[in-house]
């Protein structure tokens, strides 16, 4: 329903229940739930801010959950759809680690690294690796352009695997395409997909 709200940013609030900024926009104040990060961010009041955003329908309320980066907003929907995962250890997970380290860990099946979040045991961080690793792959069977590359020195194939990636993370493909092609060009010859895809998300979030 929404993408991202765009407003002023115009008070915050911590408690026991969470971190929570609202934003100003069109005379009407948008309250959200954030990353602690996100939320120590925020310092300056009535500055105008792009809230990236996900509308949390439950059967006794609605809410918003917001995000200064779209790549985290975007890890966040897809680690609330595994099972077992709700909406507070989603955002304990971005808040302790970044997008590149999540996908990283999913990648080498790293779920003791997971397990370093707050409440993340070691049987959901072993369920969240399995199904994220198919989630992250999922987009294999979606037909979209291939990324043509002057560096032919570089594995096809790796690069393929990490565009995968970013198309499922919800970039779109103009966006894919440009971040590789600047990261191929910064890259050693031998570098893996992980490596591709963590500079490609480097260079999308700069």
């Amino acid at each position: 329903m929404y993408d991202y709200i765009k407003g002023i940013f115009t008070y915050k609030n911590a408690s026991t229940k969470g971190y929570f900024v609202t934003i100003e926009s069109n005379l009407t104040g948008y309250l959200y739930e954030v990353t602690q990060k996100d939320f120590n961010l925020l310092n300056e009041e009535n500055v105008e801010v792009k809230m990236f955003t996900v509308l949390l329908h439950k059967e006794d309320k609605m809410s918003l959950c917001g995000f200064l980066k779209r790549e985290e907003r975007d890890m966040f929907s897809i680690l609330t759809s595994v099972s077992g995962v709700g909406s507070k250890m989603a955002l304990a997970l971005i808040n302790s680690f970044t997008v590149n380290d999540l996908v990283g860990f999913v990648l080498d099946e790293n779920y003791k690294a997971l397990t370093t979040a707050k409440g993340v045991g070691q049987k959901l961080a072993q369920k969240i690796i399995l199904e994220l690793k198919g989630k992250l792959n999922s987009s294999k069977d979606i037909d979209i352009p291939a990324i043509t590359t002057d560096n032919s020195a570089l594995n096809g194939q790796n690069i393929e695997d990490a565009r995968m990636v970013l198309f499922s993370l919800g970039y779109e493909n103009n966006e894919i395409t440009a971040a590789i092609k600047q990261a191929i060009a910064i890259l050693d010859k031998n570098s893996s997909a992980e490596e591709i895809l963590k500079k490609s998300l480097q260079i999308l979030s700069a």
